[in-house]
């Protein structure tokens, strides 16, 4: 069975990068990577409906964002049985399985596996393409050296070279291995890269929106299957984000007290205790 996950797409991307709270599309897409391939890729919108209203979603929200998701290329109507519902595009699908090793990875790069080097140059004529590279270099933890370069730790190499080469951005990049000769210290250059401060904020802002949860679940004799279907559908569409804006960069080149990797261990804890009832719970709705 594959890992249970979801993707962040570029659509995303900001709402990733700000502390909002999870759009009701960013729940759907979640409830379908960490449950639907598992049954087909096929949900009923009834299903969707009761589901999403554990998660304090009312009907009008989940068939907008259900459109929306459509409109986007990600769900297509399909009808089971005679019963209304949507399943997962082979796009959907994609964006789904590139996630999986992201999310769940936990990869970290080491100081002596080097660098990928993005460099690319779009015409003024396609500066759609532009914006669309930029994005998805970003989506992929990709940060920015000059304009038009970008830099990744070597180990994401071969997933920037399958996503591009997938959404037909190749013809626009040259990807390179590199190693860094000087002549500022690296940990200095890493800070002018990527912005490691709103990463850090966003890593402290998980820990307390969930150190709590972990408390209580630690805490907890028997298992509400809805309460750990709603907890774990919300700490994975929060966590989600993360790693996306999250390069993995090597221990020695981050801060001394870089929250992310406490954060992680908080995420993979609540997982272990919930993702089992959640599956219940889902599968009782589902029945």
């Amino acid at each position: 069975m594959h890992e249970d996950s979801i993707a962040l797409s570029a659509a995303d991307l900001d709402d990733a990068r700000d502390a909002r709270p999870a759009q009701p599309r960013s729940l759907i897409v979640t409830i379908y990577g960490s449950y639907a391939r598992d049954v087909g890729g096929w949900l009923s919108v009834a299903t969707l409906i009761r589901l999403m209203a554990a998660l304090g979603v009312d009907e009008p929200a989940v068939r907008s964002s259900i459109s929306r998701l459509k409109r986007r290329g990600v769900l297509a109507a399909e009808r089971l049985d005679g019963a209304a519902g949507y399943a997962l595009s082979d796009e959907g699908r994609a964006i789904l399985s590139e996630g999986d090793r992201r999310i769940f990875g936990r990869r970290t790069a080491h100081a002596d596996d080097g660098w990928v080097l993005a460099v690319f140059s779009v015409p003024e004529s396609q500066r759609a393409h532009r914006h669309t590279l930029r994005s998805r270099l970003a989506w992929l933890g990709f940060g920015t050296v000059a304009p038009g370069v970008w830099i990744a730790p070597g180990h994401l190499a071969d997933e920037a070279r399958d996503v591009l080469t997938r959404l037909r951005l190749a013809d626009y990049v040259d990807l390179f291995e590199a190693r860094y000769l000087g002549f500022a210290e690296l940990p200095e250059e890493i800070g002018r890269w990527w912005n490691l401060d709103q990463l850090q904020e966003s890593y402290a802002a998980y820990l307390d929106a969930w150190r709590p949860a972990l408390q209580r679940w630690r805490a907890a004799g028997d298992v509400d299957p809805e309460q750990a279907f709603t907890d774990y559908v919300c700490t994975l569409t929060d966590w989600r984000r993360l790693p996306y804006m999250d390069p993995g960069l090597p221990v020695e080149l981050l801060p001394d007290d870089w929250k992310g990797t406490e954060a992680a261990e908080l995420f993979f804890e609540l997982r272990e205790r919930l993702a089992g009832p959640a599956r219940d719970y889902l599968d009782q709705v589902r029945d």
